[in-house]
């Protein structure tokens, strides 16, 4: 099938769905986001579409802005039938969703009208759901607010992290894009409006995000711990020193909130709003992970000792 494709993305998320338009049709070029420093020299590091794209030989953009005219006349020269847009990380004007005769098509990583924003897999693990997926739809201006095109369910296992869960969706979501596709070119496949009253939203996490909170329930913290592995990372804080929480489960039970209850063989137990939170893996500044009773042990973490 013949299709002239621009492909929009910038993280480690989209590269699937990249490199499977460049397999099924011809990928014209490829927008994304501009170099950024990063590491202790600042050196500008590419995203992962641009090294991904480069090293297929595509032509590769990085605008600052898609409002110029500029950005037009790059995609009218490119003369695309359609616009992938998989985590590109900047919101399309009018003037560049109507310019691909088959319009714009959004990658989006939850079950939408669900979790529309920024951060759909964490909240969909946050919220305790049982099952998440990826979503196609037909852009309009909003919010991912467009014509759900198809979807594909995938379910959320209990020990799984926002990591593991970003790697297990990537390429399903790669397949469902060149689906859509081919249903947009063959006449087979129209949007349906989304149920507008059934959405949530998921907004960008911060670094503040990670902090655990004491007073929350067992359930909800072990969900938070999940949830922002591996970015920003939980943490608490200890005798000053701030550390990160790799993993954790709830137990039932009723201590002080923050308090350490006991130290066992499968972690450190500790005190929660509702239930215990059983700390299973903890990381010191600079340190390398370890088990919690390796920690606690390392530490001379006593019983009645409280985190912050």
């Amino acid at each position: 099938m013949s299709l002239r494709v621009v492909f929009m993305g910038s993280p480690s998320f989209a590269v699937p769905t990249l490199k499977a338009l460049h397999r099924r049709f011809q990928v014209v070029g490829v927008f994304t986001q501009p170099d950024k420093p990063k590491g202790r020299g600042r050196k500008p590091v590419p995203t992962e579409v641009k090294a991904a794209a480069l090293s297929m030989g595509l032509p590769v953009k990085e605008p600052k802005t898609l409002s110029s005219q500029d950005t037009v006349d790059v995609l009218k020269e490119w003369n695309g039938d359609v616009a992938v847009v998989v985590a590109y990380g900047k919101i399309l004007p009018r003037t560049i969703l109507e310019l691909p005769r088959m319009g714009c098509v959004n990658l989006h990583a939850s079950l939408l009208p669900r979790h529309r924003g920024a951060a759909p897999i964490s909240s969909a693990i946050l919220a305790g759901d049982a099952v998440t997926g990826v979503t196609t739809i037909a852009m309009d201006e909003g919010m991912d607010t467009g014509g759900i095109l198809l979807q594909h369910a995938i379910p959320i296992d209990p020990d799984d992290t926002a990591g593991t869960l970003h790697d297990k969706i990537m390429e399903p979501g790669a397949d469902l894009v060149v689906e859509t596709l081919k249903g947009l070119a063959t006449g087979t496949l129209q949007p349906v409006p989304q149920d507008h009253s059934r959405a949530t939203y998921s907004r960008l996490l911060s670094k503040r995000d990670g902090r655990i909170q004491w007073e929350e329930d067992a359930e909800y913290l072990s969900r938070l711990v999940r949830a922002v592995n591996p970015w920003p990372g939980a943490f608490l804080e200890l005798d000053g020193e701030t550390l990160k929480v790799w993993k954790a489960s709830p137990e039932k039970g009723d201590g002080v909130p923050g308090r350490i209850e006991a130290v066992r063989d499968n972690g450190i137990v500790v005190g929660t709003g509702h239930g215990f939170l059983v700390l299973e893996e903890l990381q010191a500044p600079g340190k390398r992970r370890l088990h919690a009773r390796e920690f606690a042990m390392g530490r001379k973490i006593e019983v009645g000792k409280k985190f912050a």
